[in-house]
Parts: structure tokens; sequence; C-alpha cells
């Protein structure tokens, strides 16, 4: 459902570590809410439970879990992490989103 690519694996296990979490056995949050440019933002949190409406999948190491508000909106996106000159942080490659904001943190279908 979504997929983890080995940049943002790295990334996601540093904060986490962080954070207090462990990655095997804790969970990445992806959520989709209203707000940003474009309509619709990315909402990106760490989490140790899973709840009613949520569902889970793993993709390289990482156990992410979204709700059943934002599952559509997420299938098929990519979980990717960009370092370079233009910015750091994580990215969100989304096949679904029409439309995108110049910092690609907002979308709309």
């Amino acid at each position: 459902m979504i997929k983890v690519s080995g940049q943002a694996k790295s990334e996601v296990t540093k904060l986490m570590e962080a954070d207090g979490f462990s990655v095997s056995d804790d969970y990445v949050r992806v959520g989709v809410k209203s707000g940003g440019c474009s309509g619709l933002s990315y909402d990106l949190n760490f989490d140790n439970s899973i709840n009613a409406d949520d569902k889970v999948y793993e993709d390289n190491g990482i156990k992410i879990i979204v709700d059943n508000k934002s599952f559509l909106y997420l299938i098929g996106t990519t979980l990717e992490f960009s370092g370079g000159l233009n910015g750091k942080g994580f990215v969100f490659n989304n096949p679904n989103a029409n439309r995108t904001c110049g910092c690609g943190e907002s979308f709309s279908l």
C-alpha cells in the first residue's frame, strides 16, 4: 500500500530512535488532513498503538499505520527522503495526486 524508499527508511529509523520509539515495535502513522495550498496535506507521526479503524502495512522493515479515512488518498504512495540542496525532508510520491504545491507538502485529487 505505502512503500518506503531506502533513504526514507534510514531517516525514519534515526528519528524514531531519537524520539524514544523502536522501529521493530512501533509504527509510522501516515494520514491526510484538510489544509495546505492545494487542499489536502500529509500528516506523518510516530505511534505505539493501533486504532480500530487503522490499516497496518510493512515495507522495507518499517511498520506503517493508516486510518480508513486517509487510505484511499494514499494507495500506491511511496515515502521518500530528499536531502538535496533544494530542501531536506520527507517527500510523498503519490500517484493519485492531480496537483501538488511547490513545496510538495499538499495535494489535490
